[in-house]
């Protein structure tokens, strides 16, 4: 029993004198998305605010692909020292549904760290398409059964979730066309080959205050103070419906406890930042911070509740 004490003594002295002389090298933040989507604009807003705070290097690198899984794999078998983080969104949580082969496992294999935004996605066409209201692409859709399209930033994305529960609670047959990421998605909406989709304000609102594409309605249960004249869904035509996109910062499951607290300390610093608030509310979000603990029961909760629509939507 004294060597388990001892032994469990020396780790926290280890953990505590890691957590002091952190960060002494560069920190890299893993964006499983294209450059240019709305979680590697968060990654990179933070990354540039935790660099000035502490003197070090924050470079954020993006590895896209499979709904942002081949990024998410990268960190989860990284070192487990805080030198390589991981920026995911709401699609992280119901990837073992779409992806029953992964070699990571969601929950079980990172810390969080801290929510760092809320972001209504919002429901967009082409500026050029004949639909000009969520009415009228309901009836549309249920007109032509499966031969409109839907893009999302990638299978298991919260771009493809989102869709797939207004899908499933409007009833509608549609077709799914993942990519790689959000930019790729808003330039075909753009040249009119996407019907339609669910894409994050903060991404999209430059197009649609350029008139090259048209909002339909937010996700969320209030409307966007960046698209204030823009109805929720639940007002357009589906009571009750809402659904939030979350950005968040995760590290390897075994990173050092005074480590992540550290993090979390200095990323939520950030956040409450004047400047910080200023820039994500012209992009329609607004920061989300918690503590490690309640963001990995958030994990957790989310997790349960958006793999039961997914299951549904088959």
């Amino acid at each position: 029993m004294k060597r388990v004490l001892i032994s469990a003594a020396l780790l926290l002295c280890a953990g505590v004198a890691l957590a002091q002389g952190y960060p002494s090298k560069p920190i890299r933040i893993v964006v499983p998305f294209t450059a240019g989507s709305a979680t590697d604009i968060m990654a990179r807003i933070v990354g540039e605010k935790l660099g000035a705070a502490w003197g070090q290097t924050v470079v954020v690198e993006n590895k896209p692909g499979a709904g942002g899984t081949v990024g998410s794999a990268f960190v989860a078998k990284s070192e487990p020292d805080g030198y390589t983080l991981l920026v995911v969104s709401t699609g992280h949580v119901v990837n073992p549904v779409l992806y029953p082969g992964l070699s990571y496992d969601t929950v079980g294999d990172f810390a969080g760290i801290t929510p760092l935004a809320s972001l209504p996605n919002v429901l967009v066409v082409g500026a050029n398409s004949p639909i000009k209201n969520v009415p009228e692409l309901i009836a549309a859709a249920k007109a032509n059964p499966g031969k409109l399209n839907y893009a999302s930033a990638g299978t298991g994305s919260a771009t493809h979730v989102n869709a797939e529960k207004f899908r499933a609670i409007t009833g509608i047959q549609a077709t799914h066309i993942p990519f790689k990421g959000t930019p790729e998605t808003i330039t075909e909406t753009v040249a009119g080959r996407v019907d339609f989709m669910f894409t994050p304000v903060l991404s999209s609102i430059p197009m649609i205050r350029d008139n090259r594409m048209r909002a339909l309605a937010v996700s969320t249960a209030q409307r966007s103070s960046a698209l204030p004249e823009v109805p929720t869904v639940a007002e357009a035509a589906v009571p009750g419906f809402v659904f939030d996109f979350w950005i968040g910062l995760l590290a390897p499951a075994k990173t050092p406890r005074d480590v992540v607290n550290k993090l979390n300390q200095e990323v939520n610093k950030a956040l409450n930042q004047p400047d910080v608030k200023e820039r994500m509310a012209k992009l329609g979000g607004e920061p989300l911070p918690m503590t490690p603990e309640r963001f990995d029961a958030f994990i957790r909760e989310e997790h349960a509740t958006l793999s039961v629509i997914m299951k549904g939507a088959k």
